[in-house]
């Protein structure tokens, strides 16, 4: 009995249920409703949009890098590789990878090169 409480203890992550009413039911399991992540498209058929924003930034200027579609570690991975290539810091973030400066055409340079053909 007390091994159960613990592997339901384990499998019921207080974050993922921020949003439910509270239950008194000892032998209740929450059940997230989860969406499967969509499946990333080849490199030559991702359309990827890259611009200069200042906006809401403090000043500063970034790189943003929009329309991957993929899952969130490939964008990572991506957004890896071009940190790396550019010596530079940046993230990701709601499906977009963000670089710190202005450097637009290097990150075009670089995604073309890297076989993404649908660069703007």
């Amino acid at each position: 009995m007390q091994n159960k409480k613990k592997d339901v203890a384990k499998n019921n992550d207080w974050k993922s249920r921020l949003g439910m009413v509270y239950s008194t039911n000892p032998d209740y399991v929450y059940e997230e409703d989860t969406l499967p992540e969509t499946e990333t498209l080849p490199k030559a058929r991702q359309r990827l949009r890259v611009r200069m924003e200042k906006a809401g930034r403090k000043g500063k200027t970034v790189t943003l890098v929009t329309g991957f579609v993929g899952t969130e570690e490939d964008l990572k991975v991506l957004s890896r590789y071009l940190k790396t290539k550019l010596s530079t810091g940046g993230s990701t973030k709601d499906g977009e990878i963000v670089i710190q400066g202005d450097v637009r055409e290097q990150v075009v340079a670089l995604l073309r090169a890297d076989g993404y053909m649908d660069v703007k």
